[in-house]
């Protein structure tokens, strides 16, 4: 296997930026469910609605996200345990998740992209690839303390069924589908040409907002195959490094 590119990683930027943008995202998904569980959803109209379950689960796609760069030591590199503990931080807040579970299976997802070995890959087609995705991340255990947390919310602390619904369970759900559709499903599925290296992934380039939406700038995915420890903010950085110029 050939040595990968280098890549000037961090440049100018601080060695804690990751770890601040991290803090933004947990601080914005705290405070967000904090007040989406307060309001009277019968208040509201239903296009707005629609948008705030569009962004609450944007921001359950950063928390999953930054977690993800916490398995490659990307969120605080000088402090190994300050990047883990973010990373099993978020990942509980996310869904209950064992952070050294998911780090183990992403390890074999790098080392084995797009085989039977790898634990993100079914060779079917979309449906069939995305029950296989979940599935294989699934845990009776973990549901039911999910369960138990929701009537635990609901029922000591007050907050209407509907809410906990809009605003913590559908965007866990959706967001797995954002998570799986953009940064596995894409970047993963055989192009017409086939596989250009041993890495299985391709780049889908969008402009800069359509790509933050889509999945944290995960269309240049082909970039964190060959630079693991490139925060998901500076994935375009590595893209335009290479040479491209249209981001």
């Amino acid at each position: 296997m050939s040595a990968p590119p280098v890549l000037q990683r961090h440049g100018d930027q601080p060695e804690w930026a990751s770890l601040a943008i991290a803090g933004g995202i947990i601080g914005l998904w705290g405070a967000s469910t904090a007040i989406l569980f307060t309001i009277n959803l019968q208040e509201i109209p239903w296009v707005v609605k629609v948008l705030l379950l569009l962004w609450q689960t944007f921001l359950y796609t950063g928390l999953f996200i930054t977690a993800h760069d916490a398995m490659h030591g990307a969120v605080y590199p000088p402090n190994r345990r300050v990047n883990d503990g973010v990373g099993i931080l978020v990942l509980k807040l996310y869904g209950l998740f064992s952070f050294k579970t998911l780090l183990q299976r992403h390890i074999l997802h790098h080392q084995f992209p797009v085989s039977e070995v790898d634990p993100d890959y079914q060779p079917s087609g979309f449906i069939g690839w995305y029950w296989a995705f979940m599935t294989r991340y699934w845990s009776w255990t973990r549901f039911a303390a999910l369960v138990l947390m929701f009537h635990v919310i609901h029922g000591v602390l007050g907050v209407a069924e509907v809410n906990l619904a809009w605003f913590w369970v559908y965007p866990s759900v959706l967001s797995s589908l954002h998570l799986f559709y953009f940064g596995t499903y894409l970047p993963h599925r055989q192009p017409k040409g086939g596989y250009l290296d041993e890495h299985r992934s391709t780049t889908i380039r969008r402009p800069w907002l359509l790509s933050l939406l889509a999945c944290y700038h995960f269309g240049y995915h082909h970039e964190h195959h060959l630079f693991t420890d490139v925060p998901w903010w500076q994935l375009p950085k590595a893209y335009r490094q290479q040479g491209y110029l249209d981001v």
